[in-house]
């Protein structure tokens, strides 16, 4: 008996151990979150959760998924760019024109849309290498401006009508664009937010994000250690263009609707505060600030009654966030978060303290 419950500690000890060590690994808490929002998903389709609730995380996704891209882009390659909503609105009307119109398989118009991200990326890249800061910034916006007005007055888009799928979409068999509120594409979007997750974390932890940083802080200092500036802008711009193109695929996927005016500047503004309000070098922080600019509207603003009243209210509310955090706290939301630790933890060994000295006398 006594052997019998050894093992059974030996085991426990050894589980425990191994749980921790699973737990500290850095894509732990990625995993986590793709199961809880998975599980939000399941209880939704029994009518537990208000349809309100899953409607607004779709969305709320998919523009992490471009703030991920974004982030990268700006805090680690040091780059700007405003043509962010008109890649989104290309990777969303080509899917929907290979699919509907030309009859690609969605599948291949899928992959077909990752591949003209690349080429569109590699493209922006080449420019990021003859200008940079303010004028990058507006060479990009004015590529999004010409997206923009491409969509609004091409017979190819739908021009000011926009595109909806008719028949809906189905990828892999598995995800399918259907009527219903819980939608079955809401998993893909999770599994890719996921994914993409897990690659800019290992990137920003590795000998790239480290090199891309060297770039943003001294151009002629990387150059001068043999770090090739075309390779790493290149790559940051690649995979930002990357994430911005397929989550404009996955809204479409999602909604079966895009039209030109979703994908005006305002969209590339929300992006870019979305990244500074949060944290433009941690993930989590980009997640934060993408709940603050998109989310906080329809689950908080919407039911006071100032922003019931004045509709577009809430870009002054984003404005002033940005204003502040600018201000006070340039590493984001996510480093208050961290100095409000600190102070907890600081306050709460000081009150350990205080007490051992009132229970057991000041020697100690």
């Amino acid at each position: 008996m006594n052997k019998l419950k050894k093992r059974t500690l030996k085991s426990l000890n050894q589980f425990t151990l191994y749980f921790k060590k699973i737990a500290k690994h850095p894509f732990s808490p990625i995993l986590v979150l793709g199961v809880l929002l998975i599980f939000l998903q399941v209880i939704g389709s029994t009518g537990l959760i208000r349809p309100s609730l899953l409607n607004f995380i779709s969305p709320v996704l998919t523009r992490f998924m471009v703030g991920l891209g974004f982030m990268l882009l700006l805090g680690y390659a040091g780059l700007a760019s405003l043509g962010t909503a008109g890649f989104m609105g290309l990777g969303s009307y080509l899917i929907g024109y290979l699919y509907q119109t030309i009859g690609m398989p969605a599948e291949v118009a899928f992959l077909a849309g990752i591949a003209t991200a690349l080429v569109v990326g590699i493209l922006v890249g080449f420019i990021s290498l003859r200008v940079e800061g303010m004028y990058l910034a507006i060479v990009t916006l004015g590529l999004g401006e010409i997206l923009k007005n491409f969509f609004l007055n091409s017979p190819l888009t739908g021009a000011s009508n926009g595109m909806r799928l008719f028949d809906g979409i189905e990828i892999l068999g598995i995800f399918s664009t259907t009527s219903q509120v819980y939608n079955p594409m809401y998993y893909l979007i999770v599994v890719l937010v996921i994914i993409s997750m897990v690659w800019i974390l290992n990137i920003i932890n590795s000998p790239t994000g480290r090199a891309m940083l060297s770039i943003k802080n001294s151009t002629s200092a990387a150059q001068a250690m043999g770090i090739s500036i075309m390779k790493y802008r290149l790559s940051a711009f690649l995979i930002a263009t990357l994430f911005a193109v397929t989550a404009g695929m996955l809204q479409m996927l999602r909604t079966t609707t895009s039209y030109p005016n979703s994908w005006g500047i305002d969209l590339s503004l929300n992006v870019l505060a979305a990244v500074v309000i949060g944290g433009t070098k941690n993930i989590w922080g980009v997640l934060i600030g993408t709940f603050i600019v998109f989310g906080l509207k329809d689950i908080v603003l919407s039911r006071i009654p100032f922003f019931q009243t004045y509709n577009n209210a809430h870009l002054m509310f984003s404005g002033i966030l940005i204003i502040v955090v600018v201000m006070f706290y340039p590493g984001g939301v996510v480093k208050l978060f961290k100095d409000l630790i600190k102070i907890y933890k600081n306050v709460k060994n000081k009150l350990k303290t205080t007490w051992k000295e009132y229970r057991y006398g000041k020697e100690l």
